[in-house]
């Protein structure tokens, strides 16, 4: 049994719940906390979805498909990058190009969502603090990418992270549909089940280093070819069982 949980807002009050069909279940607190229901319910109409978490830490693995490799050789171990927090924006938002971007691509992701401190977890231990998976954009600037030291504007530029609709518990994340499309589009196709590194590894080998808190997240790489984007297009991510994460280039 797989639930869906979502964090919105109504009438300038943030909330979290359970989403169940068009309506909201809304719970007392965080479902980090729990998921005791605060008795009161939705229309999904009637609410303003945000982005499921607000991460502490915003990572990434590059590299993690076959497919996105471009002919290159397969990682000896998961090539990591950090975006910022500030980057993550909710379903419905606009992607907002900043000054001098030129080449601005889709990269369309399984994010996985952290919900216990983990620190050097095994391989083993890992799905214990996993708390379930969302989809994700990891909007890229493909120039500065190349070109700058540091993958700062990139890949962590404002508006460059949306997440949503909302975060799934109880899927077999390791064999998942995942599809973007651009204006309808189908651009990227490919099952998690194709990860060069799975969601066990990625997590273990992450929390070597740095201490995982309920909320983060982690983008666990896009599949096949992207492409640039521009005003005005419609960029749509759809993972199996979460649903569409869809935006607009402001």
């Amino acid at each position: 049994m797989s639930t869906n949980f979502v964090r919105y807002s109504q009438a300038g009050t943030t909330s979290y719940g359970i989403l169940e069909g068009d309506t909201i279940q809304e719970l007392k607190q965080s479902y980090f906390l729990g998921a005791e229901s605060s008795g009161r319910s939705h229309k999904l109409s009637s609410v303003k979805l945000l982005s499921p978490c607000e991460p502490s830490k915003v990572i990434a693995v590059g590299l993690n498909y076959k497919s996105h490799l471009e002919g290159e050789p397969a990682p000896a171990q998961p090539g990591i990058f950090l975006k910022l927090p500030t980057c993550v924006i909710a379903p419905e938002d606009n992607i907002v190009f900043p000054p001098g971007a030129e080449d601005v691509h889709y990269e369309g992701e399984m994010v996985v969502v952290i919900g216990k401190k983990a620190s050097r977890v095994s391989k083993n231990d890992a799905t214990n603090v996993v708390f379930g998976v969302t989809c994700g954009n990891d909007v890229s600037e493909r120039r500065w990418q190349d070109n700058d030291m540091q993958w700062f504007r990139g890949k962590a530029c404002d508006t460059f992270g949306p997440l949503g609709p909302a975060i799934v518990t109880g899927l077999n994340y390791g064999d998942l549909l995942l599809q973007t499309r651009l204006n309808g589009e189908i651009r990227q196709k490919q099952r998690t089940s194709d990860l060069l590194f799975d969601v066990p590894t990625i997590v273990s080998f992450i929390s070597q280093f740095v201490t995982l808190y309920p909320g983060d997240v982690i983008f666990t790489g896009t599949p096949g070819s992207t492409k640039a984007m521009k005003s005005g297009d419609v960029i749509e991510i759809e993972l199996e069982g979460v649903g569409i994460l869809r935006n607009r280039i402001a």
